[in-house]
């Protein structure tokens, strides 16, 4: 029997050679093998799980979301409430009640109107239909079926899909008076709480993330009513113009018209601008005829164009302090994105963002470049290369314009905090 040399024998650098350690099968797998297949299972279970999970909360999260900016919109009100005497709850209740109120008799007196319209339209439809099935006949020799046939053919056609599209709009009719039931309650909820919510949530963050939460909390808040006044001030202009066009064709109900075009068009997301114009489509087909409703249709959409390419870059520039094409850009983003609510809660949201950067974000010194300046009548820059021919004070000038900027949306909340907005 032979003795091993240190190359052959695999144990020959154990130090201590009393028992000899028993070497591992290759043909059989490692003890942890079993453990971590268990465990890559129950991951992916639990991820599918909490997608699933995720997946099912997310109209809770959106009903979430748009109590939280409500409860934005609606903390000045509050607190001027609350300033006058009014407990928080009370305060809390008489604004959420208040605006809801305020809707409905929007809604009432426009609603009403739209009713009857509508049925004055369905009325009207027939002859419109007849009136086409004729014209059609005598330029093109083309005999188009009866209204009574089509009706009926369509019914034979499509009345299953008719059906269960009823069964589709209940649904959904149902699910929209859950969420805002939802929306309502937690608004109040975040109203009534105010400071206390805030303090919760402090509680958890040491002194110095707590500044931090409250600045961010408070300027949000300055963004949020922001943007509900510029709405306000596109829907004023939309109804201003839209008053004097429907006064110049002499369209009946003028200013409740122009009034429910406004409003519609501003505070209902992507769709508003088609359903505030479509009521003053369908009075000028039933009352004047299809020329004058027309006209009306051309107008809705050339101000659509207007609005979108000048006023409201101007006023969200003005009110939100964004450059004009940021937010033009920033709202087709967030609508395609996240679809109609993304597009209506785009401005706030990215003003909130541009103001916290402001606020805490570190700002330098611009360079001398003529790249930075627009030239004179002459064509000559006003400060040309190197230093300029202002010399220091130009600079120290440039230097005050910078820290001015930098201190922009500090300013900005500091005036809202001054007049009482927390």
């Amino acid at each position: 029997m032979t003795t091993p040399t240190p190359a052959e024998d695999p144990w020959s650098d154990v130090p201590d050679a009393g028992t000899r350690p028993v070497q591992h099968d290759s043909r059989r797998p490692p003890r942890w093998v079993p453990r971590a297949l268990a465990m890559g299972v129950v991951a992916v279970f639990v991820g599918i799980f909490a997608w699933y999970a995720l997946g099912q909360l997310k109209s809770l999260g959106v009903n979430i979301l748009i109590a939280f900016f409500v409860a934005l919109a609606l903390e000045p009100i509050v607190v001027w409430l609350v300033r006058h005497g009014w407990r928080r709850g009370a305060a809390a209740a008489v604004a959420l009640i208040g605006s809801l109120l305020t809707i409905l008799v929007v809604l009432a007196l426009f609603g009403n109107l739209f009713v009857q319209q509508l049925i004055q339209l369905v009325e009207s439809l027939p002859d419109l239909y007849a009136s086409i099935q004729d014209f059609v006949a005598e330029r093109f020799d083309v005999a188009i079926p009866d209204s009574d046939d089509l009706v009926r053919q369509i019914l034979s056609d499509f009345g299953d899909d008719v059906a269960s599209g009823a069964l589709v709009v209940t649904t959904t009719i149902v699910g929209g008076i859950f969420a805002s039931l939802t929306i309502m309650l937690v608004t109040y909820y975040l109203l009534a709480a105010g400071p206390k919510f805030r303090a919760a949530v402090c509680r958890w963050l040491t002194p110095n993330r707590q500044e931090e939460v409250l600045r961010l909390w408070e300027i949000t808040q300055v963004k949020v009513s922001d943007f509900i006044n510029s709405r306000i001030v596109l829907a004023a202009l939309s109804s201003v113009f839209t008053f004097v066009f429907l006064v110049i064709i002499q369209t009946p109900y003028a200013l409740p018209l122009a009034v429910f075009t406004g409003v519609v068009s501003q505070f209902v997301p992507t769709i508003g601008t088609y359903i505030g114009g479509a009521l003053p489509v369908a009075v000028a087909l039933t009352s004047q005829g299809l020329p004058q409703a027309l006209g009306v249709l051309a107008f809705i959409i050339g101000y659509q164009q207007l609005e979108n390419l000048y006023f409201s870059p101007k006023v969200s520039a003005r009110a939100l302090e964004m450059n004009p094409a940021v937010s033009f850009v920033v709202v087709l983003a967030f609508g395609a994105v996240f679809g109609a609510l993304g597009a209506f809660l785009a401005l706030p949201i990215a003003a909130t963002i541009q103001a916290v950067a402001n606020t805490y974000l570190q700002r330098h010194e611009l360079i001398e470049s003529h790249m930075l300046h627009d030239p004179d009548s002459e064509g000559h820059h006003p400060h040309g290369r190197g230093k300029g021919r202002d010399g220091d004070g130009g600079t120290a000038r440039r230097r005050r314009k910078n820290r001015e900027a930098a201190l922009e949306a500090e300013r900005t909340v500091d005036e809202r905090r001054a007049e009482g907005i927390e």
